[in-house]
C-alpha cells in the first residue's frame, strides 16, 4: 500500500496510546503527596495533550514554583504507576506495519518529556515502527506542538514541498499542524474534542483506526 504522504507525524496520548488512566493517576498521586487537592479530573479533554506544567498550574491551580516541583515529582513516579497503564488502541500495530512498509518516513510527535516518550514507545513495543521519536525537551524552547512538529519535520530530513501530516486527538494538535502549514488528521477515538479541533481549522476526522488507514493509503 502506498501512503499519500512522505511523512507522517502521531501524537502519543490519545492517538496511539490509551494513556490516560495513567496520566490521571499520577496527578492524583503528585497532588496528594504536595498536600494540594485533587481537582475533577474526569474530563481527559482538560489534561490530555497540552504540556504537564500548564496542567499544574491551570486546572490544578499551582504557582509556578509548585508547578515546577509537581512536574519533576511526576515524572519520578510515572515510570511505576503511569506507564504501565498505557495500551494501544485497537487496530494500532497494523496501521503501523503498513507504514512502516510503504514510502513514508514516520515519527512520533508529542508533547511529553522526551525520556517519557522513549520509555511508553518501549513499554508499548513499538520502537521498530518509528524513524524517529520527538518529544519535549524540558527547557521551554520546544515543548508546544508548534515547536516540536517542526522538530520532528527536521529529524526526519522533510524539505519545503514534502507531503507531511500531523494525527493527533486535541486541538494542540490542530494548531500546530495550522501553525507549520502541514495537513491534519484528528482522530475523534482518543481525549479531545472534534469541535475544539474544528476551531482550529481542521477538517479531516478519522472515528476508528480503520479510517484513519483509509485517510493515510491510496
Amino acid at each position: 500500500m502506498k501512503c499519500r504522504y512522505d511523512y507522517v507525524l502521531f501524537d502519543l496520548d490519545g492517538t496511539l496510546s490509551a494513556s490516560a488512566p495513567g496520566i490521571r493517576r499520577c496527578i492524583e498521586l503528585t497532588l496528594q503527596h504536595m498536600g494540594k487537592e485533587v481537582p475533577d479530573l474526569s474530563d481527559y479533554s482538560r489534561y490530555i495533550g497540552p504540556p504537564l506544567i500548564k496542567t499544574f498550574m491551570g486546572l490544578c491551580g499551582l504557582s509556578e514554583d509548585e508547578a515546577k516541583y509537581a512536574l519533576s515529582y511526576y515524572l519520578k513516579i510515572y515510570d511505576t504507576e503511569g506507564e504501565c497503564r498505557n495500551r494501544l488502541f485497537e487496530g494500532i500495530p497494523e496501521m503501523l506495519s503498513k507504514l512502516r512498509d510503504s514510502n513514508a518516513k514516520v515519527a512520533v510527535c508529542s508533547s511529553k518529556f522526551q525520556g517519557s516518550v522513549d520509555k511508553v514507545c518501549a513499554f508499548l513495543d513499538i520502537l521498530g515502527y518509528f524513524d524517529a521519536l520527538c518529544g519535549s525537551d524540558g527547557t521551554g524552547k520546544r515543548r508546544e506542538k508548534e515547536d516540536i512538529i517542526p522538530y520532528a519535520m527536521q529529524t526526519l530530513g522533510a524539505v519545503k514541498g514534502d507531503r507531511v501530516v500531523m494525527i493527533g486527538d486535541t486541538f494542540f494538535d490542530a494548531k500546530g499542524a495550522v501553525y507549520n502549514n502541514v495537513d491534519f488528521i484528528g482522530v475523534t477515538y482518543g481525549y479531545g474534542r472534534k469541535d475544539m479541533m474544528e476551531a482550529e481549522g481542521a477538517t479531516l476526522f478519522a472515528d476508528d483506526v480503520s479510517q484513519l488507514m483509509a485517510l493515510l493509503f491510496e
